[in-house]
């Protein structure tokens, strides 16, 4: 685990609450109803607002004009009805009089294409306008409200995210390439310019690679080395314009958090590089109505995993979205389901968008903690209610409790860019997906993990995979080969050490750097389309090879599994590689959920790590520790009830119950227990 990440431990001033709340917007509804509304709000248990969102326009109605007279009386608000405050800079919309007078921030699509006033994430991050105006604004709200008595954190514009191609952004891709590279000579060699006579020699000849030049209308690349830098380029653009309000707030108020709020696997931005700037990671949970329980919850461990500390869930719906395919409602129990999984892997919040329904525009129909009928007389009120109680009585026995896995799923943004932007091997092979499909194994097993970057410290786990680790670089490497060295099993999945860490293949042989890890050459790559799959015998039972097979040869790994069909029928599926004190295994194609049950579970037992309790379907099994106090957290995503044979004598924080060992404990439809042991 990386230790060398520094953050703000000073949690100014609310350290005595569990954060319990989420957006609200007063400033669409008189006076009248904002006195309803803490009314409403005391009798939820409510006890923090995140206050500022989208308010650029009226704190700043022109260029020379700051009014802060609203949002003066919405502070001594919270404050009088004993709320504290996470406080936006509001940067996430500008105001219409700014993209009139100054055009330059108004991004520029893929397309070419300059957008006009509307919308949100509308803002070019090479903008001069924008570079001076949000930062100050920053800077004025951090100097008015930096020692307020109420303010609990600083929440940095919202939900960062998008492209511009303008020409801006264009000079700064420039910039940033020569900071980057140095020379032309050394940008044509790792850019690969020899391809397609796409020298370059000098600086202003290169162009941002968008519709107009090497994107492709899929997705894909005809330049992924280019493509690939220019979305490095964006993401550090995005980050470099949330850093010159964090310095501005710094100024002012050094001892107050500051966070933005992430969206989990958020495909254009690094969030790893994030991780420094922020004093404590954040995010917005709204897993659809069908997604599987491992998915929401891989996603907050990947949250807690790049702070390598708790995080916040800043956002939630407490009943239904409006922005999915379809928008079912949370049956009765699971919003209080799914605010204990985001506990259970490490949150110590629990925040809602939004504390009342708007009225008006794309969000009228997003759920809230107070609907358009307007009372507590709601379900959705009423099980907010009923979980405010709970998280007031139990919620600071479990706040900063840590998650401390012994086993690491490899995922990285770069990787998955770079096979994104890549014409091959096929559509069906995505790096997203393969990290789902290893972290299904885990979790299903209740064995916690880690979901650590390439260049992480790997020595706190005995285990760790790498389900597609197409980009693999020598440091990568050399990092992997001294972890199974000194004991470590360690995993890759099919089509990994491809490039290295320009994506420029690296020769001699796939999988490149990892060649002597896994001891193994591959030769070549048979994708299967839809429908069409080989097959493996994996101790005595029978699976499937489906997507991509790769036709390997051993160099001292042994085979423990072979084809069974095809003209590479008899070359490895699945190999070992000791190597060191420890083991290399390599996974020659994608197969089922059962498979990597099955193979997980031994890597398990092989690495020392057991699950927390014994795998039973529905049923999700986490650890989070604190004080020398173990809290085992027991959550129940069936509609069916579970039966649970608890492990050691314990009590349940949420019941107040005692339990013997080998006692069962029986937990309804959604249900949730969490054991002190």
């Amino acid at each position: 685990m990386n230790t060398s990440v520094t953050v703000n431990t000073k949690m100014k001033p609310a350290s005595g609450v569990f954060w319990y709340g989420g957006d609200y917007n007063p400033e669409q509804w008189p006076e009248e109803v904002r006195r309803e509304d803490m009314r409403l709000l005391k009798l939820a248990h409510i006890n923090t607002l995140t206050l500022n969102v989208f308010s650029w326009a009226r704190l700043q109605p022109a260029e020379d004009l700051y009014d802060f007279s609203e949002l003066d009386e919405l502070m001594e608000m919270a404050e009088k009805n004993g709320m504290q405050v996470i406080l936006a800079t509001s940067t996430g919309a500008h105001p219409a009089w700014m993209a009139r007078k100054y055009p330059d921030i108004l991004r520029t699509d893929e397309n070419g294409i300059r957008r006009t006033f509307g919308g949100r994430h509308n803002s070019c991050p090479h903008s001069p306008a924008y570079r001076r105006f949000a930062p100050m604004l920053a800077g004025k709200l951090a100097e008015r409200y930096g020692k307020a008595e109420n303010l609990a954190a600083w929440h940095i514009s919202n939900e960062f995210g998008g492209v511009c191609c303008c020409e801006n952004c264009a000079a700064a891709f420039r910039k940033w390439l020569q900071n980057k590279y140095q020379t032309l000579e050394e940008l044509n060699r790792v850019w690969y310019t020899a391809f397609w006579g796409h020298t370059f020699y000098d600086w202003d000849e290169i162009v941002v690679p968008d519709l107009r030049s090497e994107q492709l209308p899929d997705g894909q690349s005809m330049f992924p080395t280019i493509s690939l830098d220019y979305r490095r380029f964006m993401s550090d653009s995005l980050l470099e314009c949330c850093r010159l309000e964090a310095e501005e707030i710094r100024k002012y108020s050094p001892d107050v958090p500051i966070t933005t709020n992430m969206m989990g696997f958020y495909p254009g931005i690094d969030y790893r590089k994030w991780a420094d700037t922020m004093d404590v990671i954040s995010w917005d949970a709204y897993p659809a109505y069908d997604d599987p329980a491992a998915r929401t919850a891989m996603t907050h461990d990947l949250m807690r995993s790049i702070g390598h500390k708790p995080f916040l869930l800043m956002e939630q719906t407490p009943s239904v979205t409006n922005w999915q395919t379809w928008n079912t409602l949370k049956r009765p129990g699971v919003m209080r389901l799914l605010s204990y999984q985001a506990i259970a892997h490490g949150a110590d919040s629990v925040l809602f968008f939004q504390m009342r329904q708007s009225r008006g525009n794309c969000e009228k129909l997003h759920g809230a903690v107070i609907s358009h009928e307007g009372s507590e007389n709601t379900r959705v009120f009423r099980e907010v209610q009923a979980l405010g109680e709970e998280l007031e009585r139990i919620g600071m026995k479990l706040k900063g409790a840590e998650t401390r896995p012994k086993a690491a799923i490899i995922y990285d943004w770069d990787n998955r860019w770079a096979l994104e932007l890549t014409a091959g091997p096929g559509k069906d092979l995505e790096v997203l997906k393969e990290t789902e499909r290893w972290y299904r194994a885990f979790h299903a097993l209740n064995i916690p993990v880690d979901l650590a970057g390439p260049h992480d410290d790997l020595s706190s786990y005995r285990l760790v995979a790498a389900p597609l680790q197409y980009m693999a670089d020598e440091r990568f490497a050399k990092s992997v080969e001294s972890f199974t060295k000194k004991g470590g099993i360690f995993a890759a999945g099919s089509f990994s050490g491809i490039a290295d860490e320009h994506d420029l293949v690296v020769l001699g042989g796939y999988p490149g750097y990892l060649r002597k890890l896994l001891g193994l050459w591959v030769e070549e790559f048979d994708v299967l389309p839809p429908g069409r799959e080989n097959s493996f015998t994996y101790k005595g039972k029978t699976f499937p090879s489906r997507i991509i097979c790769g036709i390997a040869h051993e160099e001292g790994a042994r085979a423990l599994s072979v084809y069974e069909k095809d003209f590479y029928k008899g070359s490895p599926a699945v190999t070992k590689n000791t190597f060191g004190k420890g083991a290399a295994y390599y996974v020659a194609s994608v197969s089922d959920d059962a498979f990597y049950l099955e193979f997980i579970s031994d890597l398990a037992k092989e690495s020392g790590i057991e699950p927390l309790i014994g795998p039973q379907s529905g049923l999700e099994v986490t650890l989070r520790e604190k004080d020398g106090q173990r809290f085992l957290f027991l959550l129940n995503h069936e509609e069916k009830e579970c039966r649970v044979e608890l492990p050691a004598p314990c009590t349940g924080l949420l019941s107040g119950k005692g339990y013997v060992k080998g006692e069962t404990l029986v937990l309804g439809s959604y249900d949730v227990e969490i054991l002190l042991l």
